[in-house]
């Protein structure tokens, strides 16, 4: 996907979400939704996260757009492909970002079916996929009874730390089962630690099953209204982090 593209993607996200809202509504939406990312008052992507227009709008339009060119530049480096004919699933979509980043760095753009609980999510996950062109459906599912279906990569982006650790230990053992029938994984979480106890477990499992561990750094140049509403709200995005899990998958 060209630079080009991901603004013009921006700004119809803009016109979607600013139609009956302001700016400054917007910028409170996003500083109260920074606070549940740093405090963990709150699941994103949960009941509270997205109850109202300015919450939702928010993350669509501005934590959206953010873990698009992170996830997008993770998958540059780690050159991260996907076979032939397999679709990717994207547990815990959201508004669809992380498999829409991943079909889009594709020469043959796979088919993505994105799972979410959230109603609204959904909704904007199919917008997503309509807006940039891509081959997707998303579908309501409960994350505690999933499975990743065969011939089917996975990628999990700020999903798997929301799980309780039942759910979770499942997830470790279906990407590694997934990853031993040749489909490739990709988990991506913050950077900070605190957040992930679980961590280190599945870094140890990853490489000892020839996947990798990777800690992220990329200097963005941000499209100039995406830059304002950073400003704004008083944070400052011009470097994205995060933190990866990848398994490519035994041929």
């Amino acid at each position: 996907m060209r630079n080009g593209d991901f603004v013009q993607w921006f700004e119809a996200l803009e016109k979607r979400h600013l139609a009956n809202l302001g700016f400054p509504e917007v910028r409170r939406a996003v500083q109260a939704l920074s606070s549940l990312y740093v405090e963990r008052r709150g699941r994103l992507g949960g009941a509270s996260a997205l109850d109202g227009a300015g919450k939702r709008a928010a993350f669509a339009l501005f934590f959206g757009p953010l873990h698009f060119l992170l996830i997008r530049e993770v998958i540059r480096e780690l050159q991260a492909g996907v076979p032939k004919k397999a679709a990717i699933l994207d547990i815990g979509c959201g508004t669809g970002v992380a498999g829409a980043a991943w079909a889009l760095a594709m020469d043959r753009r796979p088919r993505i079916i994105g799972v979410d609980r959230n109603s609204w999510a959904l909704q904007e996950c199919k917008w997503t996929y309509r807006s940039l062109g891509i081959s997707g459906v998303a579908k309501s599912a409960d994350l505690n009874t999933l499975r990743v279906p065969a011939e089917t990569a996975a990628v999990a982006a700020f999903t798997i730390n929301e799980l309780d650790s039942d759910t979770r230990d499942r997830f470790h053992d279906d990407f590694l089962g997934t990853a031993q029938k040749g489909m490739p994984v990709l988990v991506i979480e913050p950077i900070a630690r605190r957040l992930t106890s679980w961590w280190d477990a599945w870094a140890r499992d990853w490489t000892a099953a020839g996947g990798r561990e990777d800690h992220w750094r990329f200097r963005i140049e941000l499209p100039e209204r995406l830059a304002l509403m950073d400003r704004a709200a008083g944070l400052d995005h011009q470097e994205l982090t995060g933190r990866s899990l990848w398994l490519p998958g035994k041929p």
